[in-house]
């Protein structure tokens, strides 16, 4: 062998092994965007499934509840924000919007409290726990959503995975955060001095 072949050789192995290299950065591009699709997948049948309950639950507390019609459309237009943002996959307002969602729900089930008719009903009981179940749920879902669009955004970002996302556009996802109304206690003493 000469040279020019050798030369040849090493060439064509250096290739090889980029082109090897590139196709595992993709793929695994490719793995971290889909597992980010999956988990939200996860998060929207949930959001879903609790967007279907809230309307019985209103209706159940609507018998009972005549002085918290003000609790009762918080929920109602909370819930509408959320599928509406939801709808058009903007994120950050649909986070916005649970966070709502999830402090009016709190009211309502602090507020559920002074209504003994209303504790003792079967149907509210089913909901409230239903509910309830749901948004650990979520919770837990929302966790996992984010840690895997926190994976995807890290990956896109360095090198030299920066530049095969650039070249087939990846782009960073968004977190889903809830409004920081969810991360404060129910007063319940303010929801009695609502007029």
């Amino acid at each position: 062998m000469n040279l020019s072949q050798v030369t040849s050789y090493v060439w064509m192995g250096v290739g090889a092994f980029l082109f090897i290299y590139f196709v595992i950065i993709f793929n695994n591009l490719i793995s971290l965007k889909n597992n980010a699709k999956k988990a939200w997948a996860n998060i929207d049948v949930l959001l879903k499934q609790r967007h279907d309950e809230l309307p019985k639950l209103i209706e159940t507390c609507k018998q009972y509840m005549q002085y918290e019609k003000t609790t009762l459309e918080k929920i109602t237009l909370a819930r509408q924000q959320a599928v509406n943002a939801r709808e058009q996959g903007d994120i950050a307002a649909m986070g916005q919007a649970e966070g709502l969602l999830r402090g009016a729900l709190g009211n309502l089930f602090a507020l559920a409290e002074n209504y003994p008719q209303l504790k003792t009903n079967e149907t509210f009981a089913h909901l409230q726990k239903r509910i309830s179940g749901l948004e650990n749920t979520i919770a837990d879902r929302r966790e996992l959503y984010n840690e895997s669009v926190t994976l995807n955004n890290i990956r896109i970002e360095q090198f030299p995975d920066l530049i095969i996302a650039k070249l087939f556009g990846f782009k960073h996802l968004q977190t889903l955060e809830f409004a920081s109304t969810e991360l404060t206690d129910v007063d319940v003493n303010a929801q009695f001095k609502q007029p």
